[in-house]
């Protein structure tokens, strides 16, 4: 049974208590002294029946109370393994989905426990920590299991701390603690979603340097770098047939190009004093994890930089261990970044190769937009903007053709927008917004 979160009992409480069990028994034992009788002396033998209980609650072996912990995610997105949690199935977890946590207990010694109260703590990115309160009562054989379901969680790093336990005596009188640590950490990373139809990642390098390196990177080599899932309009002699039939889907041969096109995503990580930022920022996040994925499995060599305030840069590369990093770069990342736009654009220079794609995701207002973009552009790379909007904010009808001619920018409110923006809906909104 789950119970909302609450402090243990103050110690004024408890000092309460053994006050009024002393000034009991103090007038027990004169009532028996000066009264005499047999009422008297059988009222003191209870109390020293009762404290005797009380105190063997000491060796209850909730001091020395261990336990398992298993976790399994919950969520349509959460795909198999969730390292780092003991016993667990092993599943990675996206934003939004929960995680449903099993605790199996086993208490040493023979000395009766009514019930045990268990107070669970997840900490999240080293800072604040979400609590949780269960019980159960222990069986014949000393052991007992409890379960709780965490709410949606946020994208980021979390942590189990020290699990404490609580029994009482029958009559709630003194309270016993023990408490055990099991090590179990997980990330949650940000949300994504299928992008279908929008080629221009793979062919959208453009600039002084395309007409050198589209060439190369249309042209395939014989030699076979992994396996990738089937695309309408593969050849028959493309299908690899072994891990077709292993995985019961379709799988194709990868091979080798002499040159990939290459992409930078530029995610904005500005520290905005705006109540919607974090909001803003989890949709930015998650549409640059996004155009990532996308990328790698268009077979784009994608790069990754972002302004926080320690910035993460991540060179264009290819293969599955370049999107493990970046995805673990983004579950990391906060909007603490002390630099606007503009002015954090320029320290993304060393890893902005010429004649590539840069994909930036920002909130910023246009003027920066356009600023950051023409900067991008002298650089000779080919910029694109994802321009994340409040989720109330009203989107323009009309574009404006100042801002197509130096790049694109596509203006989405929602992840869920992202698709259907990118497959042709290129805006931008009122310059005074």
């Amino acid at each position: 049974m789950r119970r909302p979160a609450a402090g243990r009992r103050p110690p004024n409480a408890t000092r309460r208590r053994l006050w009024i069990m002393a000034i009991l028994y103090v007038s027990s034992l004169m009532y028996m002294l000066f009264q005499g009788g047999r009422t008297p002396v059988m009222l003191f033998c209870i109390f020293n029946g009762l404290i005797l209980y009380l105190i063997l609650g000491y060796w209850s072996g909730i001091r020395r109370i261990s336990g398992t912990r298993k976790a399994i995610a919950r969520g349509p997105a959460a795909a198999p393994g969730l390292p780092g949690v003991a016993g667990s199935d092993s599943r990675l977890l996206a934003a939004g989905e929960t995680l449903q946590v099993q605790l199996q207990f086993r208490l040493p010694g023979i000395y009766p426990v009514p019930y045990v109260l268990v107070m669970e703590r997840l900490e999240r990115n080293g800072g604040t920590a979400i609590p949780f309160e269960v019980s159960f009562v222990p069986n014949v054989k000393r052991a007992g299991i409890a379960e709780y379901e965490t709410p949606p969680l946020r994208r980021g790093l979390y942590r189990f701390l020290p699990t404490v336990c609580i029994t009482k005596d029958i009559f709630g009188f003194i309270e016993h603690t023990g408490s055990f640590h099991e090590e179990g950490s997980f990330s949650v990373r940000p949300r994504t979603i299928t992008l279908y139809g929008w080629d221009r990642i793979r062919r959208g390098a453009k600039g002084h340097f395309s007409h050198a390196a589209e060439p190369r990177s249309s042209r395939e080599t014989t030699q076979i770098n992994g396996i990738r899932e089937f695309m309408p309009g593969d050849r028959l002699s493309r299908i690899h047939w072994g891990a077709t039939a292993k995985t019961g889907q379709w799988k194709s041969k990868e091979f080798e190009r002499e040159a990939l096109p290459r992409t930078i995503v530029l995610l904005d990580a500005y520290r905005s004093a705006d109540a919607g930022a974090a909001e803003r920022f989890e949709t930015a996040v998650s549409a640059a994890a996004s155009l990532f994925e996308h990328g790698m499995r268009r077979g784009t060599s994608m790069g990754l930089w972002c302004s926080s305030a320690i910035p993460t840069a991540l060179k264009a590369r290819s293969g599955g261990d370049q999107l493990h990093r970046a995805m673990q770069l983004l579950t990391e990342v906060d909007n603490n970044g002390s630099d606007k736009l503009a002015q954090a654009i320029l320290r993304a220079d060393p890893i902005l190769d010429q004649g590539s794609m840069a994909l930036l995701v920002t909130d910023a207002p246009l003027e920066e937009i356009r600023q950051a973009m023409n900067w991008l552009s002298r650089r000779n790379l080919n910029p694109v903007c994802i321009r994340v909007l409040a989720s109330n904010h009203p989107l323009a009808a009309s574009s404006q053709h100042e801002f197509i001619a130096v790049g694109a920018i596509y203006v989405i409110r929602s992840l869920e927008e992202l698709p259907a923006a990118l497959e042709g809906r290129e805006v931008a909104a009122d310059a005074g917004s």
